[in-house]
């Protein structure tokens, strides 16, 4: 990007007052950094007031009586109290004396390589202005530039020198809204007419030659265009709503490979040199605070991207020690979003109106199952959210915490320190709850005081990493739960998964042929274990009422060639597909007598339950999905 400056307007103050004390251009400023700027005569606080036309003789005489005869006090805290200063004059003059360069924020035009190391949040929370860099050093107007926490915050965003100047009074808010409105319309423009392959290319020029033998010494993990990438890839996997970011190379002189996870498939956003890599890793454990000598050893930790840039989102790190000692890293996406309403989560009309019911009852344990990144979280708090009208006491328990509602009492749990899922349940239970939500039941101490509370008059919801609603049931007997307890504390097992869309843009919709059909209608009733002549001519004349035309044709919609809207992948989003086993007499006994997965399911299929094999092929005569992705996606 070129260094364009924010043009600004005519500076703040008339040109004849403290000409010694304020400075107005970038030179005057790197020589006052430098001491080569012919800087005002170091006077007493009341000679310089006078000499730079800021108080009069008189007044100075004035306040040093004054300093006399009463208490001690320091001469312009007397000036000001008694009027004979200005507050603002008082400042500049301090600062003179103290040796502190002055700057007209408004007349000194900010480089854009300046601007961008500091988000737009940060400025404005610390009152900070970035206004040249030039090398290791970055010139940055404060406030108050004698703030040791908001110069120690600078210097780890931007990983450079800071020297610190005053900002002239009333001139630095407005300096701050030029600056980022201008560079952020060129950063704008420049994405617009620029992919992630040039940015590469703007990092490979910018860092210069690298020669294995030196590279080590000429990447690092403070170079500015490294951060600059670093900030820009995770904006990017913002925007494209990727759930992780993988950063992997498989040997040390390999090209390292950064992919994005974007509606659970995985694809290439980026191949850099591997001279980069020790840099690019170190770079990220410093934005997470891990240690970056340590190479050997797995760590974890959290990056709060607010703190450099202004997205509001929160991202998961693991590093991973490989083969050779490569260090591969993953980070996850948490974007705290806002929980969607129970209707937007694909459950179909009978499921959402069973599980209605069922959340409705005062009391009870209600279980999601499904592997990991299937949703579970998202539809926990979709109910959670339905449930959250001010009446009732909600806690929940998670690991991270995914998504955040007001009226929720969230908490983090921590097992380094003791905090777990069961601490944090026997806390709850102490603290009035009406509705409590844990994150996942690892074991049988938090499986047990879930079901305890159930009993004694709490809605518990939880989940678990099974791959049915049928095997969740066995798998907690299997644990060591009472059959007893757990059969009436039961209320309902949502196992889910997630399916890709198929793209609205480039999808294709076609009469469904012979093959599409016998594949649909067998698939369908192998899952509910019935395979006769008779069911499947009843199916096909249902789905032929219910989703055919008027002459009775099913059309399909299938994944397209993929255009922009959908990244060229030919599909764009996610939904989920369900089954729900809803707790009666039946199942009860089944669990009383523990019965295997296998006659649970018959039993909940009798009763009317839909699989998820057959959830997902409702969804596809629908037009929502296409059967690659639901065969994909669930069991037999």
């Amino acid at each position: 990007m070129e260094n364009n400056s924010v043009q600004s307007p005519a500076p703040a103050c008339p040109p004849h007052r403290m000409d010694g004390l304020v400075l107005r251009t970038p030179a005057a400023v790197w020589d006052a950094i430098r001491g080569d700027h012919p800087m005002a005569p170091r006077h007493r606080l009341g000679e310089t007031l006078v000499v730079h036309g800021l108080s009069e003789p008189s007044d100075i005489e004035r306040a040093l009586t004054l300093q006399r005869q009463g208490q001690p006090r320091p001469l312009g805290q007397i000036m000001l109290t008694e009027g004979m200063v200005v507050e603002d004059d008082l400042k500049i003059a301090l600062a003179a004396m103290a040796g502190m360069p002055v700057v007209d924020c408004l007349a000194v035009p900010p480089q854009d390589d300046a601007v961008l190391l500091v988000p737009q949040g940060t400025a404005e929370r610390a009152r900070v202005l970035p206004l040249l860099r030039e090398g290791s050093t970055l010139v940055v107007a404060m406030e108050d530039p004698w703030h040791r926490p908001t110069l120690d915050e600078l210097r780890f965003l931007s990983n450079l020198h800071i020297e610190a100047v005053m900002a002239l009074p009333g001139t630095l808010a407005q300096a701050q809204a030029n600056a980022y409105e201008a560079v952020q319309g060129r950063v704008r423009a420049l994405h617009e007419n620029t992919d992630v392959h040039e940015l590469a290319a703007e990092l490979a020029v910018e860092l210069g030659p690298n020669h294995n033998d030196t590279a080590k010494e000429v990447i690092t993990e403070s170079s500015s265009t490294l951060v600059r990438l670093v900030n820009t890839m995770i904006e990017d996997a913002i925007k494209r709503n990727a759930s992780d970011i993988h950063i992997e190379a498989s040997s040390p002189h390999s090209k390292v490979l950064i992919r994005f996870r974007v509606d659970g498939a995985l694809t290439v956003y980026l191949e850099l040199p591997s001279e980069y890599r020790p840099a690019l890793v170190a770079r990220l454990k410093i934005m997470s605070d891990l240690d970056i000598s340590e190479r050997r050893k797995p760590q974890d930790g959290k990056i709060d991207f607010s703190r450099f840039g202004d997205a509001k989102v929160e991202l998961r790190i693991v590093t991973v020690p490989t083969t050779h000692g490569v260090e591969n890293v993953v980070l996850r996406l948490l974007s705290g979003g806002k929980p969607l309403p129970i209707e937007q989560i694909g459950l179909s009309e009978r499921n959402l109106t069973s599980l209605r019911k069922v959340i409705a009852k005062p009391y009870g344990l209600v279980l999601v199952c499904g592997p990991t990144g299937c949703g579970k979280t998202t539809s926990l708090h979709s109910v959670l959210r339905e449930l959250n009208q001010g009446d009732r006491k909600i806690w929940t328990a998670e690991d991270p915490i995914e998504i955040s509602q007001q009226g929720l009492c969230q908490v983090q749990v921590n097992a380094r320190i003791g905090w777990t899922f069961a601490a944090a349940m026997r806390t709850f239970l102490r603290a009035d709850p009406d509705v409590i939500m844990i994150g996942e039941m690892r074991d049988s101490e938090t499986a047990n005081i879930a079901i305890e509370a159930s009993l004694t008059g709490h809605l518990v919801f939880s989940t678990l990493h099974t791959n049915s609603a049928a095997e969740s049931i066995a798998r907690l007997l299997e644990i060591g739960l009472d059959p007893f307890n757990f059969s009436d504390s039961l209320l309902a097992v949502l196992a889910q998964r997630l399916v890709r869309r198929v793209c609205p843009s480039c999808g294709i919709t076609a009469e469904a042929t012979q093959t599409d059909l016998d594949v649909m209608l067998y698939e369908y009733l192998h899952s509910a274990r019935d395979t006769s002549d008779s069911s499947r001519e009843a199916l096909l004349s249902s789905w032929r009422k219910q989703y055919g035309d008027a002459q009775g044709r099913i059309h399909l919609r299938h994944r397209g060639p993929g255009c922009p809207t959908c990244n060229q992948r030919g599909y764009k989003g996610r939904m989920g597909i369900h089954e729900l086993l809803v707790s009666d007499d039946a199942i009860r006994l089944h669990i009383r007598q523990r019965s295997s997965a296998l006659e649970i399911l018959e039993t909940s299929l009798k009763g009317g339950m839909r699989t998820l094999r057959q959830d997902g092929i409702d969804k596809v005569l629908q037009g929502h999905t296409d059967v690659k992705e639901v065969l994909a996606a669930s069991n037999n």
